[in-house]
């Protein structure tokens, strides 16, 4: 009896396991789907000879909006329109109604902890973190770091100023729901 328990333990936790190394795999392959994409994107436009700055177009739920970098970290994402389950699969979401990258507002970003944005705990005071959006890339600088309660919602608020807010789940080695957010807050230094 004992050991009919103990093997079907091990197998639930086998089978527990696997799914969530098949969530990481999907999701990795994804974002590397989104990257290729954003690279052909890219070549497009230069071989096509297009304008340095498009004229701007509505980006609907789920298309690539901008490629946000951390070059001292060595990490860049494709950042896709939208912020639920399915969007944040491809790579870090945008929120809809916040302000689009190098724009007046703040500029909401969300990604998960276990995944894209686990790299955000090494992110530094000072720090300049890049988005490459409309055939321009925006710079901006590190000026915050938080650790708050999913029901403090301040920093998506809106702000005068060019700002880039990057939200993920907190702690970054939790099992489960995590239960706070880790909050990055930028303002821009150079639109290049």
């Amino acid at each position: 009896m004992v050991r009919a328990i103990s093997s079907s333990l091990i197998v639930a936790g086998l089978i527990l396991a696997g799914f969530g190394l098949y969530s990481v795999w999907t999701t990795h392959e994804a974002e590397k789907h989104s990257e290729e994409e954003w690279d052909r994107q890219i070549a497009d436009r230069q071989i096509a000879d297009r304008p340095s700055v498009p004229v701007p177009r509505e980006v609907r739920k789920g298309e690539m909006l901008a490629r946000l970098s951390i070059d001292r970290l060595n990490s860049r994402w494709v950042v896709v329109e939208g912020a639920d389950r399915a969007e944040l699969k491809l790579g870090p979401g945008h929120l809809a109604d916040t302000a689009l990258p190098g724009s007046r507002g703040n500029c909401v970003i969300a990604g998960h902890r276990d995944t894209q944005f686990r790299v955000l705990r090494n992110v530094q005071i000072g720090e300049d973190i890049s988005i490459e959006s409309g055939g321009r890339t925006f710079v901006y600088r590190v000026t915050d770091k938080n650790v708050v309660a999913p029901t403090d919602t301040r920093s998506l608020d809106p702000t005068a100023n060019p700002t880039l807010t990057l939200v993920t789940c907190y702690p970054f080695y939790y099992v489960g729901p995590a239960p706070k957010r880790f909050v990055i807050r930028a303002e821009l230094v150079s639109p290049a």
